[in-house]
């Protein structure tokens, strides 16, 4: 198996770099990416881990560009985690996350199911750590307001209920750009999730390699479908379990959605020694 999306918690995973390694193996992985959203603080450890555990490793991310008011997520593959510029661009990103999260707290406050959220808000976007609304959906259930996490998000905090706001952030054009300039691979994550293909034309045109095609939320129609979109395109082709751990929508996708070991190969061609 080979599972190029994995989160840890330096974002909104439930496993360490090293744990999520070790999980991983269990399943049968031979290759695997750590892809935490907006940061890569989780990937020296995992990548550590994977070497002892005799993985390929590729370091990977998954940020968040913003387009019709919706979230676009782009992964990143084999991109340089000590560029500054990055780095830069990343900050700013986990700084937005923390504006959101205080204003969803705010939100749920008026809404009649209070969270304390200064714990999240003390997270500086400095250390790396990325926030989001996960972290915020657990505050829920510990709170006796949801029954599990899953349950957060369809009362409270998924698009259109009375907790989501939307978020602010670059265009999708502008995040393949950043990723291209620190030397990584873009591809659009989930677009049979996203449901949006027209905007996925302007981020060819500015640079978009790949096709994220496996992923648990794709029927084989949307396999079909980008499959066919990446060929035409001349496109990579990416997948992965978007694992986030026990308890979470994609848990039982682990060791059973991944990457095809031919796609892999052409990927890992492409990167070279940037993996």
């Amino acid at each position: 198996m080979i599972d190029l999306h994995l989160h840890t918690t330096a974002s909104d995973g439930q496993l360490s770099p090293e744990a999520l390694v070790a999980a991983a193996a269990r399943v049968g992985c031979v290759a695997m990416a750590v892809t935490d959203h907006d940061t890569v603080a989780g990937i020296p450890a995992a990548r550590d881990a994977a070497t002892r555990a005799g993985l390929t490793f590729v370091a990977g991310i998954e940020m968040t560009a913003v387009a019709e008011d919706v979230d676009v997520h782009i992964l990143g593959y084999g991109i340089d985690i000590t560029d500054s510029t990055l780095g830069h661009f990343l900050r700013v990103q986990r700084e937005r996350r923390l504006d959101r999260v205080a204003a969803i707290g705010d939100r749920l406050a008026q809404l009649g199911a209070p969270v304390d959220v200064t714990s999240l808000l003390a997270t500086p976007a400095t250390s790396g750590r990325s926030v989001g609304r996960p972290a915020v959906a657990a505050l829920l259930v510990a709170a006796g307001h949801a029954a599990d996490l899953a349950d957060a998000f369809d009362r409270y905090l998924a698009e259109g209920r009375p907790a989501f706001l939307p978020r602010i952030g670059p265009e999708p054009a502008e995040v393949v750009a950043r990723l291209r300039a620190s030397g990584g691979l873009s591809s659009i994550a989930h677009p049979g999730k996203l449901q949006r293909d027209h905007l996925i034309a302007p981020m060819i045109e500015a640079g978009l390699g790949a096709i994220e095609v496996y992923h648990p939320d794709h029927a084989v129609a949307d396999v079909v479908r980008y499959q066919t979109m990446a060929d035409r395109h001349g496109l990579l082709v990416t997948g992965g379990s978007d694992f986030h751990g026990a308890g979470s929508a994609r848990d039982a996708a682990l060791g059973h959605v991944g990457l095809p070991p031919t796609a892999f190969t052409r990927l890992v061609a492409h990167l070279g020694d940037g993996r």
